[in-house]
């Protein structure tokens, strides 16, 4: 994959940053594919998020982590489900499976948190991602990898604020995502102006567009749209369309039909957090605490965003969608 110099460029940077000068444990220690490094023992690391099938965000997730099983030698198996009862049901699968590590988005973090706690008991080192970083330590992760859920939202209020929206429509498609709702947060911390939340369901698009066709409609002061998901974007584009509305939208998040339609002038940006570093780190990182008990961010998440993809650069952005690693 094209990532791939970069990605083991930074492991080589975060294997060095736990030398001392006074020597020590993991002094001596090397990045992978030097003549000193660790030799890798293979390794079986199952990845369980709360993403369902056929979620475009997830499937670039799903896309890292099985890249760098296959860079690493290591068996990486992938499950997604968005009830979050049949996700602690997953994790405790892995648990009995005796993998070598877990990876795990919550989105709910209390309704994980007994499995969580089961993995952490057994000695199977847990690496939290893209939601739930403010309860990632406190579960016993060795690290979360994602974005700040509350300064990328202050980021995406600021660039709508510059952009003329004064009244936003926030569209809140998982019910409990407590990372949704720091998104809207931030937005409102920044926006300077009226932010309302609209609840929809991710698996029901025709129902968004309904919606947020309905409220835009009925209230000709909303000028704004935040999506917090690409296809709830995609769909609150045509819901624009379809209201006549001249609302500004953006999004959280990439897909390629977003992508197309930040080209197209009909999203202002997305906000990016850069999922496939949300797969392919954690990889990275559990691999090297079984082969060398590494770890990363000393006990801070490791961000992997947000970054903003805008009419600039989505041309670049868009080849890279095409991939499969944005």
């Amino acid at each position: 994959m094209r990532r791939t110099p970069i990605v083991l460029a930074l492991v080589g940077v975060l294997a060095l940053t736990g030398c001392s000068s006074s020597g020590g444990e993991g002094a001596q220690s090397a990045a992978p594919g030097s003549a000193a490094a660790p030799a890798a023992s293979g390794g079986s690391f199952a990845v369980i998020t709360h993403g369902g099938a056929g979620d475009a965000f997830w499937d670039v997730v799903k896309n890292g982590a099985e890249a760098a099983g296959k860079q690493y030698g290591v068996k990486v198996t992938y499950q997604g489900d968005g009830d979050p009862a049949k996700q602690s049901q997953l994790i405790d699968q892995a648990v009995s499976q005796k993998v070598d590590g877990i990876v795990v988005s919550m989105a709910n973090p209390d309704a994980l948190k007994e499995s969580i706690g089961k993995a952490v008991a057994a000695r199977i080192p847990v690496v939290t991602i893209n939601s739930g970083a403010d309860s990632s330590k406190a579960f016993g992760a060795i690290t979360h990898v994602g974005q700040s859920e509350d300064v990328a939202g202050r980021g995406a209020g600021e660039q709508l604020k510059a952009a003329g929206v004064t009244k936003l429509l926030c569209v809140v498609h998982e019910a409990g995502n407590v990372g949704l709702d720091q998104r809207c947060k931030g937005a409102e911390q920044t926006l300077g102006g009226t932010v309302e939340r609209l609840q929809v369901d991710v698996a029901n698009l025709a129902d968004v567009t309904s919606k947020v066709t309905a409220k835009l409609q009925s209230d000709k002061q909303v000028n704004g749209v935040l999506a917090l998901n690409p296809a709830v974007a995609v769909a609150a584009r045509d819901a624009i369309r379809d209201s006549g509305a001249q609302a500004k939208l953006a999004t959280f998040d990439l897909s390629g039909d977003v992508v197309a339609a930040i080209k197209d002038g009909e999203i202002l940006f997305a906000v990016d957090q850069q999922q496939y570093l949300q797969g392919y780190l954690p990889i990275t990182f559990l691999t090297l605490y079984k082969d060398n008990l590494n770890t990363v961010g000393g006990g801070l998440p490791v961000n992997t965003g947000p970054g903003f993809v805008t009419k600039d650069n989505a041309e670049q952005v868009a080849k890279l969608a095409e991939a499969g690693t944005r």
